[in-house]
């Protein structure tokens, strides 16, 4: 089976690049990994290198030093031609070719790939119908005839045409409304629930990448700063800088996005104080848990998992409390 064909994981090993007369590396000494299946999200300031990185997978910028494997094969042994007909690429402008129909648009890299017309006659519209374009309506249409929105939906088809392991997505919603670009995030979102693809996707924007990412990396000056989770990055940033990029002294970013578990209280070993509490799943956030304390005026939320088993409370004081540690810059505990 090729490295593409099924899901792919990624590592970065001492990556590099250096241009010439540059009074630093764009990219220095990178290594991570990104598990299969998984969306990461590279963030970062202006010229922190995030664009860079990303590029050099696909080699649409030749690395200078170091190696990235996917599934263990270095892309450098590759043909880059032959690697980027298995990767899919998405980018804020998009790109639709304007003279073709958005049915000839989105089975071109499939067409490329060398895919015959069988595979490829059911395959439009499998994939129009995936981000949310009835084919019926879209199939016959130009990308002139289509909203912005629209036309990155058809994007995004495009690139999943030739079904590749790995996507990139350089801030592909960046161009777009704000309303326009929180549906397409919630889209991106229930796309990669069907299809479960590995991509790394380069953003600005920080809620942005709280709001996708199962990873973060973090890029500063060409160094990876942090990389973990958004729960990790948030409760625990690796310096000042990563904590002043993600807003991790915010209050209501921190109420957003970290779990009922950063505030839990331990419960009885029988759970029998649960009787009567509302429940929350783990994963519901210290938001839905201030939320459902008010509106139902409970004194406290009994947090259980998956299995139904007791895992301790959360009340109004234990999430104030959380919070004043974290503004004291007293370390989260592990969870």
């Amino acid at each position: 089976m090729n490295s593409l064909d099924g899901v792919a994981k990624i590592a970065f090993r001492g990556v590099s690049k250096h241009y010439p007369q540059a009074p630093r590396p764009a990219v220095d000494a990178v290594s991570f990994d990104v598990r299969a299946g998984t969306i990461c999200m590279i963030v970062g300031t202006s010229g922190s290198g995030k664009t860079t990185l990303m590029r050099m997978v696909n080699r649409l910028i030749e690395p200078s030093a170091g190696a990235i494997l996917i599934d263990g094969r270095n892309v450098l042994d590759e043909d880059p031609i032959a690697l980027r007909r298995r990767i899919g690429y998405v980018i804020q402008q998009v790109g639709l070719f304007p003279h073709m129909t958005i049915a000839e648009n989105v089975r071109v890299t499939a067409e490329i790939a060398g895919w015959e017309r069988n595979r490829l006659a059911g395959r439009v519209d499998e994939l129009l119908t995936l981000v949310g374009l009835v084919p019926r309506e879209y199939r016959q249409r130009f990308p002139r005839q289509l909203s912005g929105g629209e036309q990155q939906r058809v994007g995004i088809a495009r690139a999943l045409a030739a079904d590749p392991g790995l996507l990139l997505m350089d801030e592909p919603f960046g161009a777009l409304d704000a309303i326009t670009r929180g549906r397409m995030q919630q889209e991106l979102l229930r796309i990669q629930r069907g299809v479960r693809k590995t991509i790394l996707f380069v953003t600005h924007d920080v809620e942005e990448a709280l709001r996708l990412g199962d990873q973060i990396a973090v890029m500063s000056e060409g160094h990876l700063a942090q990389v973990g989770t958004p729960i990790e990055i948030l409760a625990r940033p690796a310096n000042e800088f990563v904590s002043q990029l993600m807003g991790a002294d915010n209050i209501v970013r921190q109420l957003e996005y970290l779990p009922v578990t950063m505030a839990l209280e331990p419960g009885p070993a029988d759970g029998r104080a649960h009787d009567g509490a509302p429940r929350v799943r783990p994963t519901a956030t210290l938001l839905n848990a201030i939320v459902t304390l008010l509106d139902t005026g409970a004194a406290a939320l009994a947090v259980e998992d998956e299995g139904g088993a007791p895992m301790g409370f959360v009340t109004l004081a234990s999430i104030n409390r959380h919070i004043a540690s974290t503004r004291r810059g007293e370390p989260a505990p592990a969870r």
